[in-house]
């Protein structure tokens, strides 16, 4: 004991040392971009941003704003973060000109959740192979394929809705309904009939153990939170290679694809057909069911959480602008009608123009992935006066953007997306909803779908409306942006026929 007292001064002088050497090596990299002065130590910011996310990211919103520079700096997790506003800027970022300039990571401790070998982390020609054999998963003819099969899992819900005890006479939230509709939207277009009843609920299970964990400080060790999350990746993504090994077993007997794993074990059994014949040896890389079920998760994190939060800003919007939800019903009315016993067909989904830019216009207005983060892989000059270190992670606002050169930016307006208007072409740069660069959104037709299938047929099957209340409509993380009341809405059937369970 006594020895311990004697060693406490030289212990605290050494751990004096060591909290200043970060401290200043904070201050040399932020040298005169706004943000904090000072920061805890090892954690830095950490506490701050997953106790309240929104606060967080608003204030540092408010640095970049009101400065010179565009973006503010900060440090979490002893990682020095930057956080920009500037569209310019992101699209530095997002263009990534140099190979190793920039690394996408989906979530700031993203690889230790997904691996490296993961579609979100591949660069240069590897990453342009695999999206050239992602092409054929969203051609027309697959996306009519997807088309129905949304519809048929979005209706089973939503005459579920219809049929809930408080339906017609009470507010109940949406946020949990549409994201059990959404996975299982998902899980059924991605691997269709490969995934049995069992599968599926510890499929939810998993699910649910990583949604949690991705909002979670990044502790990797037994009983936390992170850790689920990524042995529940694992669970996931072995059961989705099961599902790719009997996709690619079905395909090769001739039969015709049902889902998008059919379509992409369809043209990989092609290639490696041709491969075979100019006897090249090994199978083309990428086509093993293992990679292709780690590929089927990266689609399914990148879809689930954004489709749900959409879905949710959809119903809010339209409840708050009424003329904009008369305009929806007047149009899908004349398209189609629930009680025609029918889906909609690919032909008619692309007659909903006006309904497409309430779509396009939600995903502007509430960019459901507010945020893309990046690591920087080598020392990168983003301006003349300021070069981002190595290691930063960088965080280019998809959300600021979308609110910067549009026409009235601030006013949910549908018009924007129309032909006569074309704001979408005018200020394509600002549109970053999808991402911009060698990593945009492969799948971005597909989500739009989504979003117009389901506002078609919610507006014409039920009246709605919102239960408001203070705060209602403030942004709340749950990862993607959604109403901080869940979206609670009474809703009542109006139509006399419900539509077709089957196709």
């Amino acid at each position: 004991m006594e020895s311990l007292v004697s060693l406490a001064p030289y212990i605290f002088t050494i751990l004096a040392f060591v909290l200043l050497c970060e401290q200043i090596n904070y201050l040399k990299k932020k040298r005169s971009v706004p943000g904090p002065s000072l920061v805890l130590p090892f954690i830095g910011n950490a506490i701050s941003l997953v106790r309240d996310p929104t606060a967080f990211w608003d204030l540092e919103s408010v640095r970049a704003k009101s400065s010179s520079f565009g973006f503010s700096a900060n440090y979490i997790i002893g990682r020095f973060i930057i956080f920009i506003r500037s569209t310019d800027l992101s699209h530095k970022v997002f263009a990534n000109v140099r190979p190793d300039a920039f690394h996408l990571v989906g979530h700031p401790f993203g690889k230790k959740l997904f691996g490296e070998h993961n579609l979100i982390y591949m660069m240069g020609q590897e990453h342009k192979d695999l999206r050239r054999r992602i092409a054929p998963n969203f051609t027309p003819k697959a996306l009519s394929t997807y088309a129905e099969l949304q519809q048929q899992i979005m209706l089973q819900h939503l005459k579920t809705w219809s049929e809930l005890p408080e339906s017609g006479t009470k507010a109940f939230p949406l946020r949990l309904l549409c994201r059990d509709m959404n996975l299982e939207t998902s899980q059924t277009v991605f691997v269709g009939p490969y995934l049995s009843g069992d599968a599926r609920k510890r499929f939810e299970i998993d699910y649910n153990y990583f949604n949690v964990g991705l909002m979670k400080l990044p502790i990797d060790l037994p009983g936390f939170a992170f850790r689920n999350a990524r042995l529940a990746v694992s669970r996931l993504v072995e059961t989705l290679a099961v599902c790719a090994e009997e996709s690619r077993n079905k395909m090769k007997s001739g039969e015709d694809p049902s889902c998008l794993v059919d379509f992409w074990m369809q043209d990989n059994i092609r290639e490696e057909e041709s491969s075979s014949a100019a006897h090249l040896g090994e199978n083309p890389s990428h086509t093993s069911s293992r990679e292709i079920g780690g590929h089927l998760f990266d689609f399914l994190f990148a879809s689930q959480d954004a489709s749900t939060s959409s879905l949710l800003w959809a119903v809010a919007l339209l409840d708050s602008h009424p003329e904009v939800l008369e305009k929806v019903r007047e149009e899908v009315g004349g398209i189609w009608s629930p009680e025609s016993g029918k889906l909609i067909t690919a032909d008619q989904l692309r007659e909903m123009q006006y309904t497409e830019a309430v779509a396009r216009e939600v995903i502007r207005y509430r960019a459901p992935a507010t945020l893309v983060p990046h690591i920087a892989g080598e020392d990168f000059q983003l301006t003349e006066s300021y070069t981002i270190p190595k290691g930063t992670i960088v965080f280019p606002s998809v959300y600021e953007s979308s609110f910067q050169g549009f026409v009235e930016a601030e006013r949910f307006d549908p018009d924007r997306f129309m032909e006569h208007r074309q704001e979408d072409r005018v200020y394509k740069k600002n549109y970053l909803a999808f991402g911009a660069g060698a990593h945009q959104c492969v799948g971005q037709r597909y989500a739009i779908n989504h979003l117009v299938l389901f506002i078609a047929m919610f507006t014409s099957l039920f009246d709605f409306k919102r239960e408001r209340s203070d705060g209602c409509d403030e942004i709340a993380y749950v990862p993607t942006i959604c109403p901080r009341d869940d979206c609670k809405v009474v809703v009542s059937l109006r139509c006399r026929r419900f539509p077709c369970l089957s196709s």
